[in-house]
């Protein structure tokens, strides 16, 4: 059994508790929240660790491919559309001409180098991509309080509230991670990253989140969650040493799955939503590089993560400001009724899984671009295994707020939400020593009393 090489304490990934929280969650408002009325929460996982199980490969392999190739073709033709997209526009360069002069400036490149410091004996020196995002930040947190080095790469998108984003950023930045601000389809500045830095390890946290969002903007998830993809593997195949992948990919994957609890062998033909469809594809896609290239790749399920510093887009987070500020709150219900539920997972334990899933990774295989032998190929789901309706969520933000919520409870439109989630996570907790121990009611008592985090003096 392989277990994690870093014992951590528990309490290792909470952030600096704040001064003084004066109704928190009010300043940081999600700019759609009128559609986003109930989201249960989307995390990040999957791919059969057995690639060679011919169970699921016959009916898999069409499938993906139908779906990789519809959505790179609809990402190339939207790529030519200029309809309105709350993304934040970046230039993907195509040539080092185009470089900026900051990046050539002793200041960047020190802070750039000083980020990366390692300060333990045998430190990783990693990558963050969607550093400044809600799993990124306490990610790079963690590793950096126990001397790793770590870099962080976001694009700032204003997908939701960018200044919690940039509250993040002053948080990690007084811990002396270094955040770059860039995108991870602009190959030009991370091969300049990568030959000023040679990575231990890459951590992509960065994609584009959310279930319904896809609904009005998909080329936002062909951008973030295929296209950043290939180009950041694209730069890992070709690194002389080549890091080690571990990447988020998500539980939605699972889909319209109906057995449970979701294992990493079980199918995942069936996406409810377009979000699942890229990250399934992005599962196809990271296999290949690690059968051709020899990339050690480690993908990650996440089940609904939650906690301080969350997203404003995720149920637990909206409910809370909707409770707070006198505004009902809208539950979907499945077909008769029936409750949705969600296996919530608490941030503290999704970041101890990343940190097992860095530490247990072997080394890529390849050389210049050209594989030398077989790479570790693993996926992994992470989450809390004890899945909990949406009222009982509602109910025990009511407990922790003292406040009565009113409760608006409406039929689940077709919008690519599932009925429930439950990860079985044996295989984490054999290979990485993966525990969660953290209950949804003492996650959440946490929440509360810490839901956003106001940058120090």
């Amino acid at each position: 059994m392989k277990k994690s090489s870093n014992s951590l304490p528990a309490d290792m990934y909470l952030f600096d508790s704040p001064k003084t929280l004066q109704n928190p969650l009010l300043q940081h408002r999600e700019v759609r929240s009128d559609s986003h009325p109930s989201t249960p929460g989307k995390a990040k996982m999957e791919r059969n660790n057995h690639f060679g199980d011919v169970q699921s490969r016959s009916y898999n392999f069409f499938f993906v491919l139908c779906v990789s190739l519809f959505i790179l073709m609809a990402g190339a033709y939207m790529l030519r559309s200029e309809g309105p997209s709350v993304e934040k526009k970046f230039i993907v360069r195509e040539s080092e001409s185009s470089i900026p002069d900051i990046w050539r400036s002793q200041a960047w490149q020190k802070s750039v180098r000083e980020s990366c410091h390692v300060k333990r004996e045998d430190g990783l020196v990693v990558l963050v991509t969607g550093a400044a995002g809600f799993v990124g930040s306490h990610v790079s947190l963690a590793l950096k309080k126990r001397g790793d080095g770590v870099v962080g790469l976001d694009n700032f998108n204003n997908y939701y509230d960018p200044q919690l984003k940039r509250d993040r950023q002053k948080l990690l930045d007084r811990h002396g991670i270094f955040i770059i601000e860039g995108d991870i389809n602009d190959a030009v500045l991370l091969k300049e990253l990568f030959d000023m830095i040679p990575f231990t390890h890459v951590m992509h946290l960065a994609a584009q989140a959310g279930v319904r969002y896809a609904l009005q903007n998909p080329h936002s998830y062909v951008h973030s969650n295929i296209a950043g993809l290939v180009t950041l593997l694209e730069q890992c195949r070709r690194a002389n040493p080549q890091p080690a992948f571990v990447w988020a990919s998500s539980s939605s994957v699972y889909g319209l799955n109906t057995k449970v609890p979701f294992a990493e062998s079980d199918r995942t033909d069936q996406p409810a939503s377009l979000y699942a469809a890229t990250k399934k594809a992005g599962e196809e896609f990271v296999h290949t590089y690690n059968h051709i290239y020899g990339l050690s790749i480690t993908g990650l399920r996440f089940f609904t993560v939650y906690g301080p510093f969350g997203r404003p887009d995720m149920a637990y987070f909206s409910f809370t400001q909707n409770i707070l500020s006198g505004k009902p709150v809208t539950i979907y219900q499945g077909p008769n009724k029936v409750d949705l539920a969600r296996d919530f997972t608490f941030i503290d334990d999704i970041v101890k899984g990343c940190v097992a899933a860095l530490d247990t990774s072997e080394k890529s295989t390849g050389t210049g671009g050209k594989k030398r032998g077989p790479a570790q190929l693993r996926t992994f789901n992470l989450g809390n295994t004890s899945p909990v309706t949406v009222p009982t969520l509602v109910n025990i933000l009511e407990k922790h707020l003292k406040v009565k919520a009113q409760k608006n409870f409406v039929k689940m439109p077709r919008n690519g939400d599932v009925p429930f989630t439950h990860a079985n996570v044996t295989l984490a907790r054999t290979e990485l020593g993966y525990n969660p121990t953290t209950d949804l009611n003492t996650g959440l008592k946490k929440f509360v009393k810490c839901p956003t985090l106001e940058p120090s003096a």
